[in-house]
């Protein structure tokens, strides 16, 4: 409790705002604890999924033969560049009827999950506050996250996702006899007893280049977005450190609003770029999953 006390209150601030409303009610200490349950995340994640599935479910329903309206022509547009994309990638054309789909609901996805970053740090707070759902500690609403890329839980189960189509593709096309045997005969290929002696080195290497392309995957999304996340916080301080109608304060009142707009602005570029990304590796992953060694 001493060493608490000895927090400023900006690093209380900071570390308040990055501890997620879970079944501990405290910040997670382990990276790897599934006895924790981030409420928050599920929830944000799960509802900007439903909304991009109703509104490509709106697009698909209202699509018209005739001259399209700017909504229809917005999803089509979509659809093209991300079906463009599946061609140059992935090879097999009955595999693209369901990679391009995915595609494009996991990079909308991730554009409104990346999104909610833009949402005020301390809107969310105010709100419970106003409402009476969260303002002490202790309350069930006390701690929120609005960002669910900003959980590493998120983005390294989505990069588990593509893992297991990798897995699956893999094993569809080339078999799993095929699938198997290419584990431990490539990268290095040997005839004979050379063969037999270079297997478990080729193992080991396909086990740390899968896992590789999962770590990798979902970390580079969670730390660009966790980074963004807490740039907001930082710049947030400014507007906090309110106290009066003085020239310190105004200050750093005006710099509060000129950062924030500022970063605001370039971080839609990272949102976008996050999303293009990740489901640009998604179509390459699963595209390696159809070749062979």
């Amino acid at each position: 409790m001493a060493a608490a006390s000895n927090i400023s209150p900006q690093s209380e601030y900071i570390q308040h705002h990055l501890v997620h409303m879970n079944s501990i009610g405290e910040k997670q200490s382990a990276i790897a604890n599934f006895e924790v349950v981030n409420f928050d995340s599920l929830f944000w994640s799960i509802l900007m999924g439903l909304i991009v599935v109703y509104v490509l479910w709106r697009a698909a329903k209202s699509v018209t033969a005739g001259v399209p309206g700017r909504f229809q022509t917005s999803i089509e547009m979509l659809v093209d560049m991300v079906e463009e994309q599946a061609k140059s990638i992935v090879p097999n054309e009955v595999s693209r009827r369901f990679v391009s789909p995915l595609a494009l609901t996991v990079f909308l996805w991730i554009i409104l999950m990346n999104v909610l970053d833009l949402v005020p740090v301390d809107f969310l707070a105010w709100v419970f506050k106003m409402t009476g759902l969260g303002a002490e500690h202790g309350d069930v609403l006390y701690y929120h996250r609005i960002l669910p890329t900003a959980d590493l839980n998120v983005p390294m189960g989505m990069s588990l996702g593509v893992l297991l189509l990798m897995f699956y593709y893999g094993i569809k096309i080339k078999h799993p006899g095929g699938f198997v045997k290419e584990l431990f005969t490539a990268p290095f290929h040997a005839p004979g007893i050379a063969g037999l002696f270079l297997a478990p080195f080729n193992f080991l290497l396909n086990c740390i280049e899968y896992a590789a392309k999962s770590v990798s995957l979902g970390m580079r999304l969670f730390g660009n977005m966790f980074a963004g996340e807490l740039i907001f916080m930082l710049i947030a301080l400014l507007g906090g450190a309110w106290t009066g109608f003085n020239g310190a304060s105004l200050g750093l009142g005006i710099g509060h609003v000129l950062a924030g707009s500022l970063w605001a602005v370039f971080h839609i570029l990272i949102v976008l770029l996050q999303a293009f990304i990740f489901m640009m590796l998604t179509l390459v992953y699963v595209g390696q999953a159809h070749e062979g060694h």
